[in-house]
């Protein structure tokens, strides 16, 4: 067993067989481009949320062959040795683009563009949609549930039902960058500052000879993070009542009137309503409750409109695997190749199905903003080097349907694909995790409402400018000729 992995090797093994074709007939070197995209928002949902960037960056910042790796692929005895000796003396030097982390993303759209020599740009697929698929998944279902708690503060509480250890730690970092106020992850705090949260577990209060022994040490051990997990036996007829001897007897006299309870079962609206009024009742308006057990948005948004007492929410295993929905679903795909002069070769994927087809070369994305209230008001990619003039009227039209046209004024213009890697070399700063949360926060507010609906959200528009739409349309014709 080897003593760490290196992640340069996870990759599907069809990209090393192509590769080494690839250089064996002269092609290894051929500058290629390649976009991820995704087809369709999960949840059927209005939105996704980018996330997943600055892992990708580390990834390709660390990438190399190491001796056991290519001692691995010469066992295999199907790859040449001119092809071993270039991943023995492997130099990464694409360039890599992606849009920015906590930013609404839409299906079609270019969400991370490579160019390159064509062996790294295909090695590279399997980590580009493995990273930017897992946490802008749960990112996407984070905001959700994050939405539905309606200013509630949400903490991620999934790491023991995550699929696998590395999706407990990034997970929890994606949900953390889509809205949620901390994690139940330590490893997550330690790596990237997200605030490690948590209090009692049913084994502690069962750990003592009552319940009430069990409350009142971990109250005069944590008075100032007093949080009181009330379901082991019964809510309203010993742990709501050991609580509140608890807070009476050890906090108060601290002085300390800050203290909340845990409901982890039952029935939530009834439970946390009686909560509530025993609660005012005994003097404690301030005690808050907390609630946690196999929530999602719908259970939530449900709950608080029965007119449940929340103040906050526990959420695991439906947040961390988006047990609804696990599968995100981008695709990386070939969009040009240059020839032996440089010149720019369009590439495009027919299909059948008509969702399968991609946009042809290499494309840049730009975001419509309204200058009225700085909506965003529709995405346009273009083929690179296009602009969009903010002082004209800009008509833009449905792809699918040519016939609607919507004509934009007063609007402004933002590109969403920011440069990572220039010839290898990173460019990306990185930036701190609690204001890429900020910057979520402040791109979803510039989503109508009606895109951000749970049920039949509105489409937003992401259309294709008149050079690309030309392009794709010529290239459909011509394959259809053929």
């Amino acid at each position: 067993m080897r003593e760490s992995n290196n992640l340069t090797m996870l990759t599907d093994f069809y990209e090393f067989t192509m590769t080494n074709g690839l250089l064996k007939y002269g092609l290894g070197e051929r500058v290629v481009y390649f976009d991820m995209f995704f087809r369709s928002v999960p949840d059927r949902g209005g939105y996704a949320i980018m996330a997943g960037v600055e892992d990708l960056v580390d990834y390709m910042n660390h990438l190399s062959f190491s001796k056991d790796d290519i001692d691995y692929l010469r066992s295999k005895e199907i790859f040449s040795e001119d092809f071993l000796d270039y991943l023995s003396h492997f130099q990464f030097s694409c360039d890599v683009w992606a849009v920015p982390e906590g930013t609404p993303i839409f299906p079609g759209e270019p969400i991370v563009t490579v160019r390159g020599p064509a062996i790294q740009a295909q090695l590279l697929e399997t980590m580009v949609l493995l990273t930017i698929n897992h946490q802008s998944l749960i990112a996407t279902k984070a905001n959700r549930i994050v939405r539905a708690a309606n200013g509630r503060p949400v903490m991620e509480f999934g790491s023991r039902r995550a699929q696998g250890y590395d999706a407990a730690v990034s997970g929890a970092r994606a949900a953390y960058i889509a809205g949620c106020t901390g994690t139940a992850c330590s490893m997550t705090d330690e790596l990237y500052g997200v605030s490690a949260l948590g209090t009692m577990a049913h084994s502690w209060v069962q750990m003592f000879d009552s319940e009430y022994e069990s409350f009142r040490v971990y109250a005069e051990m944590y008075p100032h993070n007093c949080t009181l997990l009330i379901d082991t036996y019964h809510v309203l007829k010993s742990g709501l009542p050991n609580a509140i001897r608890v807070f009476r007897e050890v906090l108060l006299p601290m002085g300390i009137k800050n203290m909340g309870i845990r409901i982890d079962s039952g029935d939530i609206t009834y439970l946390t309503k009686k909560c509530r009024e025993i609660l005012d009742k005994e003097g404690f308006p301030n005690c808050q409750i907390c609630i946690s057990n196999s929530l999602d948005e719908y259970i939530i948004q449900d709950t608080l409109m029965q007119g449940a007492e929340i103040d906050s929410f526990g959420v695991g295993e439906r947040l961390i695997t988006s047990k609804s929905e696990p599968v995100f679903g981008g695709v990386y795909k070939l969009c040009a190749v240059e020839n032996d002069a440089g010149t720019l070769i369009p590439k495009i994927k027919v299909s059948e199905n008509v969702e399968k087809i991609t946009n042809p070369g290499f494309k840049t994305v730009y975001r419509l903003f309204s200058r009225e209230n700085n909506k965003a008001i529709a995405d346009v990619i273009t083929l690179h080097g296009e602009t969009i003039c903010e002082e004209k009227p800009y008509v833009i039209f449905d792809p699918d349907h040519t016939w609607k046209k919507k004509t934009i004024i007063n609007f402004t213009v933002k590109p969403l694909l920011e440069k990572l890697f220039d010839q290898g070399k990173c460019v990306y700063q990185k930036r701190d995790i609690h204001d890429i949360r900020t910057y979520c926060k402040e791109q979803m507010n510039t989503l109508w409402s009606e895109v951000c609906r749970f049920e039949n959200p509105h489409r937003y528009y992401v259309d294709l400018s008149q050079k690309l739409w030309d392009l794709k349309d010529n290239m459909l014709k011509k394959y259809a000729e053929d």
